[in-house]
């Protein structure tokens, strides 16, 4: 573990991620920084049927997280693509000491997660709008 924020990442989490990027077996994927176990958690998994507001809906509004979400979309060229987007979950109104932990924890989780494509920071949801997303991802 890094000495600056000491968090662990459970093997899970990438795992998961794996499923994510090479069989597309999940949507999204929401991970937790555990503060008494010091590590990254996977805290819950979207099927590939669930929709952006199913993904939007799952993250808490007064507590911080890390999310990975598999955005499909079609090019002006008509080609079907999709982009693997990280976002850092950051509301206003999460606990400062949380804020902390999870940006100095964000550079050394996301490289554990090989293939992300796009990186987004929200403190509302309007900041991971499906319309920023989109944009993001062209």
């Amino acid at each position: 573990a890094n000495a600056a924020s000491g968090m662990a990442v459970h093997d899970d989490c990438k795992l998961k991620f794996l499923e994510l990027k090479a069989k597309r077996t999940y949507r999204f994927i929401v991970y937790k920084i555990e503060e008494k176990q010091k590590q990254v958690i996977v805290e819950k998994l979207g099927e590939p049927a669930e929709s952006y507001e199913d993904f939007s809906a799952s993250l808490p509004a007064d507590e911080c997280r890390y999310a990975v979400y598999d955005f499909d979309y079609v090019t002006e060229e008509n080609c079907q693509k999709s982009r693997i987007f990280f976002i850092a979950w950051s509301p206003d109104t999460a606990r400062v000491r949380s804020k902390m932990i999870y940006a100095s924890s964000k550079d050394r989780f996301k490289r554990e997660l090989d293939g992300i494509q796009v990186e987004l920071q929200a403190t509302d949801p309007t900041e991971m709008g499906l319309d920023v997303i989109r944009s993001r991802a062209a």
